[in-house]
């Protein structure tokens, strides 16, 4: 706020007078003879142009200004003295005046912005400006930016080129005494050679001297010429370091790979969104399930598998014909002369004119005769010719088998060859009997059997059981049926999980009686047991068969001291409950195999022992 009192020109816009060195001028008159009001001053305006000039005039060029003592010079085309073209020779005199005069504060004044006129001389072609506007004064605070101008290379101080003038020297100081023209004030104008006039080259400068090399901020030209290929163009940089070859490969390189992750994490999320909806919605086009790949076919050699494919290619399926009957069963191998062991009942319907028929697990079939059998225990053996490469089945040890093993049956039942189940060892010593369609008891087999709960149907007698490492420990008999109730059951009846088959070790023994003799050997005691006997025992009976002894004279059992009713209730230790199972437990020994007995006679109990006689079997 000024508060009402007069404004006052700012700094910037007063101009001081100020000598060489910059200090405000404090001698010499005032221009225009204003007196100093507070600092303030009216500028001097030009005087009116002449009318005679036209409105044209010409500017005096500076005149190089002579040493001391030395006469001044004047430019070529210009006149020395004298009047020339309405111009006063004293003004063209004055315009090199000599050192420490007036003229020369004048000439020192022409550097500035304006010059004072003088008599005579030319006018400028417009007003100085009181408030040192830019571009004609000093810049003020609303002065605009100034105006972008095409930069170009300076030369060297002091040499000149064909369109532009020398660079000036450093300013000339005025004469001592001579007063300073104010900035802002004319100074006298001071003339310029013609145009015509050729500019000097200082004596210095040679011809094959080499410009000197441009300033950093001189390098850069953006209106310079293209450069010609090969040649060196002006340097146009940011001041950014140029990247190298390998730099810039390394960045390739770098981008190739982010833009393969990037693709690799698009690709693994679109192919996850696919994947769950084909999951949840079934998929389209085809259906294809999943399935698991091939895998090797090796077994362990103690699982199912592994037992069976040990044993199969010595199983055989025996096809029998003969008496106006058929029926089917399975064998295995017992040597590789192609001795064959099954069961009696297998075999039974051929008779002495029959024809069996052995089918091998690869589909090859063969004729095969019978060898033996015997009905007492349900074994018979059969033999093919004409066949090489037999692989016999191993055979176990029936003794040595406990409850709990596991096994594996193999046979052809209902005529399914290669049927393979398994189980365990249910139960030993399990007396059976099979057979007795015949009425007189001939045909009664008597079996200390192996109780199983592999499955065996029929089809499956004669067939074997395996234990854990695919050796033979029984041959597979009997089954008990759950609609007769029989021990052996001929009809198609299934299995009930009860199984029986003959030790190996009796059937080993029966086997190699067959194949050497044709005929097996019962083992026996030489008494007659009355089989209608109810009490738990196994009595002896009143008489014998066709009204002989019941005791047979000069026997193992006279030689031991049995007698007529005595009731036995133990063998080696073990218990019997009836006639059949002292028959059973009395067949599981070879004759000559000692027997310790536990007889009961008139309510007491007394120990024999005798030695198993021998009798032929049938």
């Amino acid at each position: 706020m000024n508060e009402g009192k007069p404004t006052k020109a700012k700094w910037w816009s007063r101009p001081r007078p100020q000598g060489l060195s910059g200090e405000p001028e404090s001698t010499g008159p005032a221009p225009g003879g204003l007196a100093d009001t507070d600092g303030d001053f009216e500028l001097a305006r030009p005087a009116a142009r002449q009318a005679d000039d036209g409105g044209d005039y010409e500017l005096r060029r500076p005149e190089p200004v002579p040493a001391d003592g030395e006469p001044a010079r004047v430019p070529a085309g210009m006149p020395a003295e004298g009047a020339e073209d309405g111009v006063p020779a004293a003004s063209a005199a004055s315009a090199v005046p000599a050192q420490g005069g007036p003229a020369a504060s004048a000439v020192e004044a022409g550097n500035a912005t304006s010059a004072v006129p003088v008599d005579g001389a030319s006018e400028p072609l417009h007003d100085p400006d009181p408030y040192s506007t830019p571009p004609y004064g000093e810049p003020g605070p609303w002065a605009p930016a100034p105006p972008v101008q095409h930069p170009a290379a300076t030369p060297a101080h002091g040499v000149t080129t064909a369109d532009r003038p020398a660079m000036p020297g450093p300013p000339v100081p005025p004469p001592q005494g001579a007063p300073a023209a104010p900035p802002g004030i004319p100074g006298p104008a001071v003339p310029l050679p013609p145009p015509s006039a050729p500019t000097p080259v200082p004596a210095a400068v040679h011809a094959d001297a080499q410009p000197p090399t441009p300033a950093p901020w001189q390098r850069y030209d953006p209106w310079a010429a293209p450069v010609a290929p090969g040649g060196h163009g002006p340097l146009q940089q940011n001041g950014a370091g140029v990247p190298s070859t390998e730099q810039r490969r390394r960045r390739g390189r770098k981008a190739l790979l982010g833009a393969a992750v990037l693709l690799a994490l698009v690709s693994g999320g679109v192919g996850g969104v696919m994947g769950v909806y084909l999951e949840r919605n079934g998929g389209v086009g085809t259906v294809e399930l999943p399935q698991a790949g091939k895998e090797p076919a090796a077994r362990d050699a103690d699982s199912v598998a592994g037992i069976a494919e040990r044993a199969l290619p010595s199983v055989v399926t025996l096809h029998v014909s003969g008496s106006g009957e058929q029926g089917t069963g399975t064998g295995f191998v017992l040597d590789t002369r192609g001795h064959i062991l099954t069961n009696n009942h297998v075999v039974q319907s051929a008779g002495s004119a029959g024809e069996i028929t052995v089918t091998f697990n690869g589909g090859e079939t063969a004729e095969a005769e019978l060898v033996g059998r015997d009905s007492g225990y349900d074994l018979a053996v059969v033999k093919v010719k004409g066949v090489r490469g037999l692989t016999p089945l191993p055979l176990g040890n029936s003794d040595s088998v406990q409850v709990g093993d596991p096994v594996v049956a193999i046979g052809a039942p209902f005529d399914l060859a290669g049927t393979v189940t398994s189980g365990i060892i249910s139960a030993k010593q399990r007396p059976i009997t099979a057979g007795g369609e015949k009425g007189d008891g001939s045909d009664v087999s008597y079996v200390d059997a192996l109780q199983t709960d592999a499955p065996i149907n029929p089809g499956n007698s004669g067939g074997p059981l395996l234990d854990a490492k695919a050796r033979v420990i029984g041959i597979n008999s009997a089954i008990r049926s759950a609609d007769s109730g029989s021990e052996l059951d001929s009809g198609r009846s299934g299995s009930i999980g009860l199984g029986f088959a003959i030790p190996i070790n009796q059937g080993k023994r029966v086997a190699e009686e067959l194949i050497n003799t044709g005929k097996a050997t019962h083992p026996v005691i030489g008494i007659t047991l009355d089989m209608d006997y109810t009490g738990d025992g196994a009595r002896v009976a009143a008489e014998g068969s066709e009204g002989g002894p019941p005791v047979t004279v000069g026997g193992p059992g006279a030689k031991a001291g049995i007698k007529a009713g005595d009731v036995i209730t133990e063998v080696d230790g073990q218990r019997v409950h009836s006639g059949e199972e002292l028959i059973v437990k009395t067949r599981a020994h070879r004759p000559g195999d000692r027997l310790e007995l536990t007889v009961e006679r008139g309510g007491k109990e007394r120990a024999m022992s005798l030695v198993l006689g021998s009798s032929g079997g049938s």
